[in-house]
């Protein structure tokens, strides 16, 4: 068995131990994807701890079924790899960005699907920075209460607030699709009219609109559990109320293996700021639907 380090010894000073999401293998090189922990939570805004999330979301992981009853697929049947969390310099966003986008592009690069684990929605741009070098024709599925896209956000454009807008410019107008955004100041929405298709409150039928728009495209997915309501999702660090039930993003991640799913990653949850669980536990299964959705049976 091979693990990323013997693969790829250049990243040992950037990864930490981890307990593995249920079910994971332990040889890197027959993979099919890779579960990778982003712990950041510099720019948040309200509550934090979102760091905490990678690692929270593999231990509850053990509480839930390899097999989805709605796919009829169990995840004994895919070969995936935990790699654990990336070991980031605290407080230092640039710096942190520039180890995640090298060890996305890693994985990237060696073939292999990656699954992303926030930490704040910012992560989201080393992620996709990796992603798009190696698909120009990418296009980006935003789940999400909050647009996200401001240019800066106290004076920096480095935050978890401008991470969305980073990407439309990155892309061009018209590339990123937003579903379920709920909150953003005017400007935002400004924005959105010219370089995104924003569908506002909730994610359905938007979802059924976008899906045909999606053809023979590379897709880039960024979930932050914060477009659940928080009656459903409470353990996230800006819950915003009027969001979609856990049983609809779970059917939207499902409907998106109509698609060419290239990456996927799910921010912001805060495991501290929920006691019961349920957030984790839906952002596991999140997890384990997305796998069983996205790759391809071998």
């Amino acid at each position: 068995m091979t693990d990323l380090l013997t693969v790829h010894p250049e990243l040992k000073p950037h990864l930490l131990g981890n307990t593995g999401f249920n079910g994971s293998r332990s040889d890197y090189n027959s993979a099919q994807a890779v579960i990778l922990g982003l712990p950041m939570d510099y720019t948040v805004s309200f509550r934090p701890g979102a760091r905490l999330g990678p690692e929270r979301i593999r231990e509850v992981s053990y509480g839930l079924e390899l097999y989805s009853w709605h796919l009829d697929r169990t995840l004994e049947d895919y070969n995936y790899y935990d790699a654990g969390d990336l070991n980031l310099p605290y407080g230092n966003v640039k710096a942190s960005l520039a180890a995640i986008r090298t060890a996305v592009a890693t994985v990237v690069k060696d073939g292999k699907f990656p699954i992303c684990l926030g930490g704040e929605h910012l992560v989201s741009w080393g992620v996709f920075q990796a992603v798009y070098a190696e698909h120009p024709d990418l296009v980006v599925v935003h789940f999400d209460a909050h647009a996200d896209l401001r240019g800066e956000f106290f004076g920096e454009t480095d935050s978890h607030a401008t991470v969305i807008g980073n990407i439309a410019r990155a892309l061009g107008p018209k590339r990123v699709f937003q579903l379920g955004i709920r909150s953003g100041d005017r400007e935002e929405m400004l924005f959105a009219q010219e370089n995104t298709h924003l569908y506002s409150e909730q994610i359905f039928p938007g979802l059924e609109e976008v899906l045909p728009q999606l053809a023979g495209k590379p897709v880039y997915v960024t979930l932050d559990i914060d477009v659940v309501d928080p009656a459903y999702a409470p353990g996230t660090g800006t819950p915003e109320p009027g969001g979609c039930t856990s049983s609809d993003i779970l059917r939207a991640v499902r409907m998106l293996g109509e698609a060419n799913v290239v990456a996927f990653d799910l921010v912001e949850v805060a495991p501290q700021l929920d006691s019961s669980e349920i957030t984790q536990l839906l952002g596991a299964k999140l997890v384990r639907e997305a796998m069983l959705s996205f790759l391809p049976l071998r």
